[in-house]
């Protein structure tokens, strides 16, 4: 039989509720197990998300700064009649200082048409003999200038095949897509090289 107090009564200082020393150590016991358990957890969850290997650095643009040689790039330079080495001369005056991101570089021979840029050097030779163009090759127009191009080993040639004068840039095969690097120079040929009486049927379509 329980007896309760009566209302105003006060509980004995010796009934008073004490803890249950089961319930705290079992709780104890809980809060042990689960704190390495969440670190577990927490670590995996980290290795999952985190990237294996490094993010890799980001490749070079076309207008990234290259290290370059400063040294005369070694040219032909053959004997031009009158009006080709004049047309020459108002081109290689003309010509940028820079090519995209390389640097206009000296020449050993023929200076007043030759020029280089770069390392490996591309280089410009204005006059000489105009290339053979078969009615089946390709051609193409940059920037108003009409090219025609040759693979060797390790480079691109273009010659320009609707001037007077035939401007010939070769591109060495470490840079990628040739034609844009002579669009530059194709600015330059426009007002300093005469369009030819003819043209490849290429050209004019």
């Amino acid at each position: 039989m329980t007896v309760s107090p009566a209302p105003g009564e006060s509980r004995p200082a010796d009934e008073s509720p004490r803890p249950d020393r089961g319930t705290r150590r079992a709780a104890l016991v809980a809060t042990l197990i689960a704190l390495p358990v969440t670190l577990a957890v927490a670590g995996f969850t980290f290795a999952k998300l985190a990237p294996d290997e490094p993010a890799a650095a980001p490749r070079p643009s076309a207008t990234a700064a290259r290290a370059q040689s400063t040294a005369p790039v070694g040219l032909p330079a053959p004997t031009l009649a009158e009006r080709p080495a004049t047309v020459c001369r108002a081109l290689v005056s003309q010509l940028p200082d820079r090519v995209r991101d390389l640097a206009q570089r000296p020449v050993t021979a023929g200076p007043e048409q030759n020029a280089a840029y770069g390392d490996p050097a591309l280089t410009v030779a204005c006059g000489g003999t105009p290339p053979i163009v078969a009615p089946t090759d390709e051609v193409w127009s940059v920037n108003k200038v009409c090219w025609h191009a040759v693979q060797e080993t390790d480079a691109t040639v273009l010659t320009t095949v609707d001037r007077e004068t035939p401007v010939r840039v070769r591109v060495p095969r470490q840079y990628e897509q040739p034609l844009q690097w002579v669009s530059p120079i194709s600015d330059t040929i426009v007002s300093a090289v005469p369009s030819a009486t003819s043209a490849p049927a290429g050209c004019t379509a």
